[in-house]
C-alpha cells in the first residue's frame, strides 16, 4: 500500500469533529476513570475497609484501584481486535457505554455496614470493567484523531486524546470537592455518590457526540484494498513482541508521576495540613494548566520529534520531584497549586507526544491492537500499582517522601534509557509497515 491515503487528508469539517469526539469522549471517560482515584484516596477506606487501620485501609482502597489498570491491557486486547477488524467508531461507542454503565452502578455500591466484604468485591468488580473500558477507549479515539490528520499535525490532533485525561480529572475533581464541603459523615455516606451517579448525564452527553463521526479514512482504505488477513491482529502484533515492551517501557514512568500525584499527593497534601476541599481544588487548577501543556507539547514533537520533547520532561521529573513532594507538605494552598501545576509541566512533556508516538510504531491492520496493548501495558507497570507501592514505602520508612521520589526517579531513568534506544517515529508513514522500533546497534 503506497503513501497516497496518508496525504489526502480529510475534510477539515470533519477533522474536527473527529478531534472534538476524541477529546470529550475521552474527558468523559476520564471523569469516571480518575473520579474512582480520588474516591479511593479520600472515601472507600473508611467506607468499604471500615474494620482496618487508616493505614491499611487506605492500602486496600488504593489495591481496588489497581484492579482497573490491571484489566486495562485486556481492553485494548478484545477492542483493538474488533477494532481492527470491523472498525473504530463502534468500539468506540461501546468503551463509552461500558464506563458509564459502571461509574453509575459504583455510586450504587452499599457500603459494608450493610453487605458486609460483598461490597468490596461488587467495588472490584465494576473497577475491572472500568477498566476494560477505559482500555478500548483510548486506542480508538487516538487513532481516530491521528488517522485523519494530515501528517505534520498528528501529533497535536491525536493528543486531544490526551488531554481529555486532565480535563475529565479537573471535571471529577471539582465535583467531588464540591460535596467534600458537606458535614463529614453525610459526605461518607452519600455525597461521594453524586459524582458517579452524574456520569449518566456525561453518557448521554458522550454517546451523542460520539455517533456523529465518520470512520477513519486509513481504516477504510485499508479494508477496500482487502488488507484484512486470517491471522487476529493479536497474533501479528506479539510477533514484533519488542514493539509493544519497548513502547511500555519508555512511557511507563509518565504513569507513575500522574497515578502518584493523582492519589497519593492528595492524601500526602491533606495529611500535612491542607484542608481537604483545598487540595482537591489545588489538584484541579493543575490539571486545568496540563490540558494547554499537553496539546503545546504535543504541538512542539510535531516540529522537533516524538522522543526529544518526552525525553526532557523525564530528565525534569528525575530532578523535581522531591521538591514537588516537599511543596505538597507546606500546608499552604499557593504552595500546593504550584506543586500540582509543576507537576503537569513535568508530566504534558511525556503525555502530550505519547498518542502520536505508539500508535506510530503499528501498521493500518494492527494499529488499534497494538498501540492499545502498549499503552495499556504502559499504564499497568507504571501506574497501576504505584499508589499502593508508594503508600507502603510512606509507611515502612516512618512518613519519608524519600523512598516515595526515588521510586519515581528509578522509573523515570529506565523510561529514558528506552526512550533513547527506539527510532524517532513523527515521519512514518501511517499506510506502510513501520520499521522496528529499537535502533540498530
Amino acid at each position: 500500500m503506497t503513501g497516497a491515503t496518508q496525504n489526502v487528508p480529510a475534510p477539515p469539517g470533519e477533522v474536527r469533529r473527529v478531534v472534538l469526539s476524541s477529546y470529550l469522549g475521552s474527558a468523559l471517560e476520564y471523569y469516571d476513570f480518575l473520579l474512582y482515584g480520588t474516591a479511593a484516596s479520600l472515601v472507600f477506606g473508611p467506607v468499604f475497609f471500615s474494620g482496618l487501620s487508616p493505614a491499611a485501609s487506605t492500602i486496600a482502597s488504593l489495591g481496588t484501584f489497581a484492579a482497573g489498570y490491571v484489566a486495562r491491557p485486556l481492553g485494548g486486547v478484545v477492542f483493538g481486535h474488533f477494532g481492527d477488524r470491523a472498525g473504530r467508531k463502534a468500539m468506540l461507542v461501546l468503551a463509552m457505554t461500558v464506563m458509564g454503565v459502571a461509574s453509575i452502578l459504583i455510586g450504587l455500591v452499599p457500603p459494608a455496614s450493610a453487605i458486609g466484604p460483598w461490597g468490596a468485591i461488587v467495588l472490584v468488580t465494576l473497577r475491572v470493567l472500568q477498566g476494560i473500558a477505559i482500555g478500548g477507549e483510548w486506542g480508538g479515539a487516538a487513532l481516530m484523531a491521528l488517522e485523519h490528520a494530515e501528517p505534520r499535525r498528528r501529533g497535536f490532533l491525536a493528543a486531544f486524546t490526551n488531554a481529555g485525561a486532565p480535563t475529565g480529572a479537573v471535571l471529577g475533581t471539582l465535583v467531588m470537592t464540591l460535596f467534600t464541603l458537606l458535614p463529614e459523615d453525610e459526605f461518607l455516606r452519600w455525597g461521594w455518590r453524586v459524582p458517579f451517579l452524574l456520569s449518566a448525564v456525561m453518557l448521554a452527553v458522550g454517546l451523542f457526540v460520539r455517533a456523529r463521526v465518520s470512520e477513519s479514512p486509513i481504516f477504510r482504505a485499508a479494508a477496500e484494498r482487502a488488507e484484512q488477513e486470517d491471522s487476529p491482529p493479536i497474533v501479528d502484533v506479539l510477533r514484533r513482541p519488542g514493539t509493544v515492551v519497548l513502547a511500555a517501557l519508555a512511557c511507563l514512568a509518565s504513569f507513575a508521576l500522574q497515578t502518584a500525584f493523582t492519589t497519593f499527593g492528595i492524601t500526602y497534601a491533606v495529611e500535612r495540613g491542607t484542608a481537604r476541599p483545598d487540595a482537591l481544588l489545588a489538584f484541579a487548577l493543575g490539571q486545568f494548566f496540563a490540558i494547554f501543556f499537553i496539546l503545546g507539547f504535543a504541538r512542539l514533537s510535531d516540529r522537533v520529534g516524538r522522543r526529544p520533547v518526552m525525553l526532557c520532561g523525564l530528565a525534569a521529573t528525575a530532578v523535581l520531584v522531591h521538591p514537588m513532594f516537599s511543596m505538597l507538605a507546606a500546608d499552604s494552598f499557593a504552595v500546593v497549586t504550584a506543586a500540582f501545576t509543576l507537576y503537569t509541566l513535568c508530566h504534558g512533556a511525556t503525555y502530550g507526544p505519547m498518542a502520536a508516538y505508539i500508535a506510530e510504531q503499528f501498521g493500518t491492520r494492527t494499529r488499534y491492537t497494538g498501540a492499545s496493548l502498549g499503552y495499556q501495558l504502559a499504564t499497568v507497570l507504571g501506574g497501576g500499582f504505584t499508589p499502593v507501592v508508594l503508600a507502603s514505602l510512606y509507611a515502612s520508612s516512618g512518613s519519608s517522601t524519600v523512598p516515595v521520589s526515588g521510586f519515581i526517579i528509578a522509573l523515570a531513568l529506565l523510561s529514558g534509557v528506552v526512550l533513547l534506544r527506539t527510532r524517532e517515529t513523527k515521519d512514518n508513514d501511517l499506510t506502510a509497515t513501520p520499521p522496528p522500533a529499537r535502533k540498530p546497534g
